[in-house]
């Protein structure tokens, strides 16, 4: 390809006829040649009279510009201009490309991808092999043809945590065993990390290396702290050339369980300055309902800080029995509870009667033995809906009844007569230390002090069950703390007093420590390695690389030290992790953690991502040559006097009227007053051009059927993009469903949501319905129960016979798409919706189903090319376009339902539907 003034040419040849034109000028300008005057005395006599039929002696030399430009666009048509020609490497043999491929890479994921294809084509022509290597996940490199890992970009994905030393180990082990020399593009994320120049070094060992840079530097959210009253949000970036203020949401679930934004805050960052703070300030009941804060409009896992139990403070209500000590501190049965939970707690005491309403998180009983039959049933209910009771002997507890027969509700044991006292004269022997706690106690790793003793306790009785209640014990085997659930909480029951009267426990570090194993206290502080020793967490949620909050149930558990020193992995993934009531954060970005652009020495070649394609301009050129052409035809029969111009504007004018009625030439419009004046469908954009375009040619025939069966004239499907766009203009949103669309932001979902609460549907499409008549669950199935579980669905049920759907304008009772068979999924009706006895249909309220799901491809049956044909078979002969008519059928049926409402199912419209039915 050669460029010419900034254009380039596949066939700059064909120029040189640019040449020919003055040529051709000055034989179109002697043709026909000029007139010969002669004197002839009779023509005297026409003098005066006018001839309306007139014909110029010369071409007008306007008219001849106009045919020299249409012949210098012909030319230039077929030399094969190109706007914005891409230089091409114009090397050969093997490519390798790549890719960080980490969260620092999400937020330009979608520009990387068409990087991807780009570069990958660019290849292909060249017939160069390629291989693609991912770091946060490397694989062994295979060399193919450029197609064939074009068709496997969309599936490539950013994992939610960078390159580590193990991940570059193993990639230069894959390096080393790859045969032969080979170029390479890498595809950098804008994050420095370690052995990077290693690989680097290996990479130039075998070929020229590009880097590619990415188009926006790295912005990222520290973990949230709660000091002084205050939650505080950090977050850092790269670049601190300029001033940059980051808006950040705090995402949690209302009372009703609804997700959407609690707070808002702004991070100001100036000039200079890589790190930022915000200071939030919220009341105890809404930290306890934070779920992570996220920095708004960015698509990646490190600009998403989860929470934990560190943000809240959990409330803990003290009970303790009356005594005559109160008045010395050191006796009272509940003062080293308050010195032990003051700073890490929000301490309610009182009467329990006054305190159970407030719904504390921990009820804690100091040697309170009865309790009023109304405050005990209180108490139950409240620990099997996910309290913690958390009891202490004493005194009280030790001559009551309690427990002493059957075991009590509220308690984890049955209890033996009396006591144990230890070290008296009148004891049973010398004080007893604590013995090493179990491998499956919450306490399994605590450092037990020497000095800790134990001199008194109440004593459990030998029941089957009481081994695997017991989670701490003394030397001798004793129980010393047991615990039991009760519903979906836990009764936890120390067989010694809060106070030093029975032990020194209460003097010790290890009983403030218990208590954090135990979830009573916030531990809002930061936890080393060593703290964590002898536990097991359990990932409740994860991260992925564009920061969607993922399902960690079905991942392994990970021990306590590696939680907090291990780096991110596979093994390690960014989340919220769980171990016996506590819950813990780790997130992408650590309180310390540096942000770095790499270095890039001068052997390599740097460059950026296109930010323009490549445009033929061919067609442009020859489509002016042809309005040229037109022209000159007007022009001509205007010069000879031929042209009539009232018929010529009639012509004009009723094309255009044409092409402005014609609902498939409309034109796509982002303009709100257009988009609320019309009904326009939308559908979602997945990032998969192939798909998306589907869609859109899938609603385009929808609309065209709809315009002309019915009394509704929807405008050109648009385009929705879910992150940006408003939904509230599109009644019905058509998805697609694949495997490898991102997930939706935190601020999509909470849009989704409010779209679906407003009265909007969508139409999701796994496109599976060959999977699914054979009980197979597809890939896509599986994508969307991911994608939409975030969603406000309300529960779901297959189409029964009367719903609306069936008869909103066709009566149906099957919805195909291209294919069929697959169930279709709406809205189940309330449980109250009884038949009427005489009527056909059940009497339901006048909403309509938010959601509807189904996997029979409706667009591909629906979707029509430029010239209203199908674009897409659909079965066999007569039955297929049967099929793709029922098909249509389907599409104007859930329009109707959707515009309309459950009109239909009024009693007014029974005779004529009872009619149609033939009942």
């Amino acid at each position: 390809m050669s460029v010419i003034a900034g254009i380039g040419f596949t066939a700059p040849w064909l120029l040189l006829g640019l040449l020919v034109l003055p040529v051709l000028w000055l034989l179109l300008r002697a043709v026909p040649p000029a007139p010969i005057k002669r004197l002839f005395p009779a023509v005297t006599l026409l003098v005066g009279l006018r001839d309306d039929d007139s014909q110029t002696d010369r071409t007008p030399w306007w008219l001849l510009l106009l045919r020299m430009l249409a012949v210098a666009a012909v030319i230039i048509g077929l030399a094969g201009p190109v706007l914005n020609p891409q230089e091409r490497s114009g090397g050969s043999g093997p490519v390798l490309m790549v890719l960080d491929a980490s969260w620092a890479g999400a937020s330009h994921w979608r520009a990387l991808e068409r990087q991807l294809e780009t570069d990958l084509a660019e290849a292909g022509r060249a017939g160069r092999p390629v291989a693609v290597l991912r770091l946060t996940q490397p694989g062994s490199l295979t060399f193919q043809a450029a197609d064939v890992w074009a068709q496997q970009v969309p599936g490539l994905q950013p994992e939610a945590w960078g390159p580590n030393d193990a991940s570059i180990a193993q990639s230069l082990e894959y390096l080393a065993a790859a045969p032969a020399n080979f170029d390479t593009f890498w595809y950098s994320d804008g994050l420095a990390f370690d052995q990077q120049s290693d690989l680097l070094d290996t990479l130039e060992s075998r070929g020229d290396v590009t880097v590619v840079a990415p188009p926006a530097p790295v912005v990222g959210l520290r973990p949230p702290v709660f000091a002084d009253g205050a939650i505080e949000l950090r977050a850092t970036r790269v670049d601190s050339s300029a001033a940059q203020t980051l808006p950040v949401v705090a995402q949690g679930k209302d009372p009703s369980g609804t997700l959407r934004t609690l707070a808002t805050a702004t991070i100001d960052m100036e000039a200079g300055a890589v790190d930022g703070m915000a200071r939030l300030s919220l009341p105890s009941e809404l930290r306890g309902r934070l779920q992570w804060f996220a920095l708004q409009g960015r698509r990646s896992a490190g600009a998403i800080a989860l929470s934990d139990d560190s943000l809240r403070r959990r409330e803990v209500a003290l009970i303790g029995a009356a005594s005559g000590n109160e008045g010395l501190a050191l006796l009272s049965p509940l003062h080293y509870l308050r010195k032990a939970l003051v700073d890490t707690t929000d301490l309610l005491e009182g009467n329990l009667g006054d305190l159970l309403p407030a719904n504390p998180d921990v009820v804690v009983l100091a040697d309170v033995a009865q309790l009023p039959q109304s405050q005990e049933a209180a108490l139950i209910a409240w620990v099997e809906e996910g309290g913690l009771l958390l009891r202490f002997a004493g005194p009280r507890l030790a001559a009551s009844d309690t427990a002493r027969g059957d075991i009590h509700p509220l308690m984890p044991v049955r209890l033996r007569v009396g006591g144990r006292s230890l070290g008296g004269a009148m004891s049973w022997g010398a004080p007893k230390t604590l013995a090493p706690f179990a491998e499956n106690s919450p306490f399994y790793g605590l450092n037990i002090p020497d000095e800790v003793s134990v001199t008194s306790q109440v004593v459990a009785q030998p029941d089957p069950d009481l081994a695997e209640r017991v989670i701490a014990e003394l030397g001798d085997g004793t129980p010393l703390v047991t615990r039991k659930t009760l519903g979906q909480g836990q009764v936890v029951l120390f067989h010694v007093t809060a106070n030093a009267e029975w032990s020194s426990l209460p003097l010790s570090g290890l009983f403030v420590e218990m208590l954090e194993r135990l979830a009573v206290s916030s531990a809002n502080r930061s936890l080393d390695g060593a703290e964590l020793e002898g536990t097991t967490w359990q990932p409740v949620q994860v991260l992925d690389g564009f920061g969607q909050i993922q399902d960690g149930g079905t991942l392994p558990g990970v021990d306590g030290p590696d939680l907090i020193t291990a780096p991110l992995g596979q093994d390690l993934q960014p989340g919220v992790y769980s171990s016996n009531g506590r819950s813990l954060a780790r997130n992408v970005l650590n309180a310390d953690q540096v942000l770095a652009a790499p270095v890039w020495p001068s052997s390599v070649t740097l460059r950026g991502f296109e930010q323009s394609q490549e445009r033929v301009l061919g067609g442009m050129f020859l489509a002016a040559a042809l309005l040229a052409l037109a022209l000159d035809a007007i022009a001509t029969l205007a010069v000879s006097g031929l042209l009539r111009v009232g018929r010529v504007a009639a012509v004009i004018l009723a094309a255009a009227v044409t092409i402005a009625a014609d609902p498939g030439q409309a034109q796509e419009t982002d303009n709100p007053t257009a988009l609320a004046s019309e009904v326009t469908l939308g559908y979602v954009l997945t990032g998969n051009a192939r798909l998306d375009g589907l869609a859109r040619d899938g609603l385009r025939g929808l609309s065209d059927v709809l315009y002309f069966r019915t009394s509704i004239e929807p405008a050109n499907p648009a385009g929705v993009d879910i992150e940006a766009d408003e939904l509230a203009f599109y009644p019905l949103l058509y998805w697609p469903i694949s495997t490898g669309q991102p997930l939706p932001s935190p601020g999509a979902y909470e849009k989704l949501n409010a779209y679906l609460q407003s009265g909007g549907m969508i139409l999701f499409d796994t496109r599976d319905a060959d999977l699914s008549r054979v009980g197979a669950t597809s890939d896509n199935a599986r994508h969307l129960q991911r994608l939409a579980r975030p969603l406000d669905i309300p529960p779901l049920e297959p189409v029964p016979d009367d719903h609306v759907l069936t008869r909103a304008f066709y009566l149906l009772q099957d919805f195909p798409g291209r294919q069929r068979g697959a169930p279709v999924w709406v809205e189940a009706a309330p449980a109250d919706a009884e038949q009427v006895e005489g009527l056909p249909f059940r009497n339901l309220n006048d909403g309509v189903s938010p959601v509807v799901i189904g996997g029979n491809d409706w667009a591909s049956a629906w979707a029509v090319d430029d010239n209203g044909r199908a674009r897409l078979p659909v079965g066999r002969g007569f039955a297929g376009e049967r099929q793709r008519e029922l098909a249509y059928r389907f599409g104007v049926n859930l329009i109707m339902h959707v515009l309309t409402g459950n009109y239909k199912s009024d009693q007014v419209h029974v005779p004529a539907l009872l009619d149609r039915l033939g009942q």
